[in-house]
């Protein structure tokens, strides 16, 4: 394993961090899987009156993929101006279909970076994985959730699993405005600018002003780009960490941190910090899941806890430290997200939140999951030593050829 950065050396790294705008007087509800969202998403659908803008990774060919497909139909058919962007690779040949079918009703729909398979590029990877939806410029929905049912998963485990368990919030108040001006930044780019040519500069955009919302929380907008936006996501968690005094708890989907990161996490339970992950113990994809937990033994040996959640998929990407900080949003703490993806994670600083997500967490871990020990990590056979060393460096290795990823 590579040696691990000092937490002096990490400490640096975070005061030369730009500072984050803190939107203040929004209204930021939790929403906690598809069973809670979607009912949302449809009624703010229906009644929209001016314009829907939505992105998201995953467009699925599903129940609920056709029921919101039916819905934006509808909304066009009446005059609101919608606008859908799907990753071209989350959205697959599904989305190509969209394209024509949703046109007819007057919905523009644009597909990012159109996968080409049978060329090797090294930005191949850089995908659209943030979930926004935008309503008349005073209502949004961020997080972690594509538009999928919480039970469209594999043959194999149909039935046996419970639903995904992923979150995602609906806000109100001037953050609004930022997430909007991100939308529309994107959308405009892809108009004009081919994506393999590099763009002119564009004028800006003038941001929409939603009004504050008596009695709101201050919150922030964190999004990782490949331009200006490479670290802010990682470089929020590392702050989180560093200024935790008590307890941090990250329930995250695909778990890979870099040096720095595993630093910072090692840091922090070092000082007394009761540091806890909620990690997947239902494996998804095997590659991404063996090789986190090749890293498990370092980070147990330094006092981290990990809690396996079995009860069905996680796809969270949620965290909360000292009951005053939570994050809610589409980035993993892996490669993908944290150096190549287009991500969006909503941080709001409020204690009330915080608990209410800890709250949810906390049920996760003492209902749902099972707790990995030391020794019983450190007794698993050769063979699955080996498996996961295996998976380990080949996503390493292509964490390095794909996103010149040094840190991991």
């Amino acid at each position: 394993m590579s040696e691990l950065p000092s937490a002096t050396a990490a400490g640096r790294s975070l005061r030369l961090a730009a500072p984050t705008v803190i939107y203040g007087g929004n209204r930021i509800r939790l929403l906690i899987n598809g069973e809670q969202y979607f009912p949302e998403l449809l009624a703010a659908i229906e009644q929209a009156q001016r314009l829907i803008e939505i992105e998201t990774y995953i467009f699925a060919d599903d129940n609920i993929g056709h029921r919101v497909a039916d819905a934006l139909a509808a909304a066009g058919s009446r005059g609101v101006e919608v606008r859908l962007l799907v990753d071209g690779f989350g959205g697959g040949e599904h989305a190509r279909r969209l394209v024509r079918e949703l046109g007819v009703h007057g919905v523009q729909m644009r597909i990012y970076r159109p996968e080409r398979w049978w060329r090797l590029e090294r930005t191949l990877l850089r995908r659209l994985h943030r979930k926004f939806a935008i309503f008349d410029e005073r209502l949004a929905y961020v997080g972690g959730i594509n538009i999928i049912d919480d039970h469209n998963v594999p043959g194999h485990v149909r039935g046996r699993l419970g639903p995904r368990f992923d979150f995602a919030v609906a806000c109100e108040g001037p953050i609004v405005g930022a997430m909007t001006v991100a939308v529309r930044q994107l959308w405009r780019r892809l108009a004009f600018v081919g994506l393999r040519r590099r763009a002119a500069p564009l004028p800006p955009i003038s941001p929409p002003r939603p009004p504050a919302v008596a009695g709101g929380v201050p919150a922030s907008l964190l999004l990782r780009d490949n331009l200006r936006n490479r670290r802010a996501i990682e470089r929020a968690y590392l702050q989180a960490l560093e200024s935790a005094r008590e307890r941090v708890v990250i329930a995250n989907a695909y778990f890979l941190p870099g040096r720095r990161f595993r630093a910072a996490l090692l840091a922090t339970a070092g000082r007394g910090v009761r540091v806890q992950l909620l990690l997947q113990g239902q494996p998804e994809y095997a590659l991404q899941f063996h090789a986190q937990r090749a890293l498990y033994g370092q980070l147990l040996a330094g006092g981290i806890e990990i809690h396996e959640y079995v009860a069905s998929y996680l796809h969270a990407k949620v965290a909360v430290a000292d009951g005053r900080w939570a994050t809610v949003g589409s980035s993993n703490i892996d490669p993908y997200s944290l150096l190549l993806a287009r991500e969006a994670n909503v941080v709001v600083h409020d204690a009330g939140f915080a608990r209410q997500l800890g709250a949810v967490l906390d049920e996760a871990i003492e209902q749902s999951s099972q707790r990995l020990a030391l020794a019983d990590y450190a007794s698993r056979g050769w063979l699955a030593r080996a498996r996961d060393w295996l998976a380990y460096f080949v996503v390493r290795a292509a964490t390095v050829v794909l996103a010149r990823g040094r840190d991991y």
